[in-house]
């Protein structure tokens, strides 16, 4: 099992999870994709990020709620890709995320 980011989480990249992932498996391109992704190879199903995240983008690969889980073989394939960095510390959010936040109701 790993832990998948949803769509809530595009606009924003909020990045209080990544602060408290013990293994570096969050990746991202705020210009290109403007969101971030869990590598189901490197998490381990700690569950630290889920309460970590303001608009509630992420959910056990068991729990992505219907309509969303493409995301699952999204993150992976956006890991494997090649094209995103590795983002092991907190950053500041996109310009958009407080509206984002507001839209999604947090």
């Amino acid at each position: 099992m790993a832990y998948i980011v949803t769509e809530n989480c595009q606009g924003c990249m909020f990045t209080d999870c990544v602060a408290v992932c013990p293994v570096d498996c969050f990746h991202g391109n705020p210009t290109q994709d403007k969101m971030i992704y869990i590598d189901p190879e490197a998490c381990i199903d700690c569950g630290a990020c889920v309460p970590e995240c303001p608009v509630e983008a992420i959910f056990a690969d068991s729990d992505v709620p219907e309509g969303q889980k493409q995301y699952t073989a999204i993150n992976a394939e956006r890991c494997k890709s090649g094209e995103l960095e590795n983002i092991t510390a907190k950053r500041d959010p996109l310009g958009t995320a407080e509206d984002k936040k507001k839209k999604l109701g947090f």
